[in-house]
């Protein structure tokens, strides 16, 4: 009786083992079941050996490409980068032939004066003609004298080497200018160098 009792409760404890490891079991089961998405893309990404082979071919070409045109970018920027170096060197060289051409006009009126003796009035009249081949070839190269005396003092345009005090002129004015400042086009290349007023305290 107890032996039986023993088997038949042995039983029933097997089925209720075999019963929670099929539960057990189920989840897994059911989750290996289920289609796997990485497996599932890398089907989808699956191609023939000709199409592999073709794709292959053509990324050597496109990079094949860009070798070439990163070469001829190169080749490119250097040859800008010296054609800019050359611009700068000579971008001055028709303004110091005109230069070279006043050059010659002062040349001769100092050989002049000392040859022929010449005096003062004549030889002052001989440099003001070579200054007004200056003025004009400064004119075509727009560069244009700057106006400073009676003006606000600008320190854009102006540098100060001096201040007085005077109630004879407005505060900041300047009175006095030791060396012209000039513009080329809209841009001060060269600043003034002026004397600037200031109120009697």
């Amino acid at each position: 009786m107890s032996i039986l009792g023993n088997k038949t409760m042995s039983h029933k404890d097997q089925e209720k083992k075999v019963n929670t490891t099929e539960a057990q079991v189920k989840p897994d089961t059911a989750e290996k079941l289920q289609p796997d998405p990485g497996l599932a893309a890398s089907e989808m990404l699956e191609i023939s050996k000709a199409d592999y082979e073709n794709l292959v071919a053509e990324a050597a070409e496109y990079k094949d490409k860009y070798v070439r045109l990163f070469a001829e970018f190169e080749n490119a920027r250097k040859r800008t980068e010296r054609e800019k170096l050359e611009f700068i060197k000579y971008a001055n060289e028709g303004l110091l032939v005109q230069f070279l051409n006043i050059l010659d006009d002062l040349e001769r009126s100092v050989e002049a004066a000392k040859a022929q003796h010449q005096d003062y009035a004549a030889f002052l009249k001989g440099i003001e003609l070579v200054m007004a081949h200056v003025y004009e070839m400064l004119k075509k190269n727009d560069v244009k004298p700057m106006e400073s005396l009676g003006k606000k003092f600008d320190p854009h345009c102006h540098e100060p080497l001096m201040q007085v005090e005077s109630n004879e002129h407005e505060d900041g004015a300047v009175v006095e200018e030791f060396q012209k400042g000039y513009y080329l086009g809209d841009r001060v290349v060269r600043v003034a160098k002026v004397k600037v007023a200031k109120q009697k305290t």
